[in-house]
């Protein structure tokens, strides 16, 4: 199974900020990423009037995106599934990590942005995550590069080891 970890936080925390910086530094160090976005609330990637918006009107359960760059698919399903069946279906096995944003539920190693500005407590215990990073009025667009470096090091040591 390909390593994950768990970006978690309430909204608004600073979750997609942190890992747009995690990245980088992975991908500097050699590591090949994907993520995952939980989204608690519906979503369209299909534009209403768009032909494949028009497929799936049409009845359609799955719809496949496709040009020469990338793929997408739109799949009806009755319920969730589970953050390893993602990974063992979509995930191609040449990734080192997946960084999920979200998916609070689960076993998967978690780190968490909390905003103490916004929320009285984190969604967490201390010692049911890796790590927290306190995320003062937008400190995460200014994550010093040695910061980045110490959770990188802890992601390698707990999750890639």
């Amino acid at each position: 199974m390909i390593p994950i970890v768990s970006i978690v936080g309430w909204t608004n925390s600073g979750k997609t900020t942190f890992i747009t910086k995690l990245i980088p530094v992975l991908k500097s160090r050699g590591y090949r990423i994907a993520t995952i976005k939980h989204n608690a609330h519906k979503f369209e990637i299909d534009k209403e009037g768009k032909d494949s918006w028009r497929h799936r009107q049409a009845g359609a359960e799955t719809v496949i995106l496709t040009c020469k760059e990338k793929i997408a698919v739109v799949k009806e399903i009755e319920e969730e599934v589970v953050l390893e069946e993602l990974v063992s279906r979509y995930i191609d096995q040449e990734i080192d990590l997946v960084i999920v944003e979200g998916y609070k539920t689960g076993s998967v190693p978690k780190i968490e942005v909390f905003r103490p500005d916004l929320y009285e407590q984190p969604v967490f215990v201390e010692d049911e995550v890796l790590t927290r990073i306190i995320n003062r009025e937008e400190d995460l667009a200014e994550l010093y590069e040695d910061q980045l470096a110490e959770i990188v090091m802890l992601i390698e040591n707990k999750i890639l080891k």
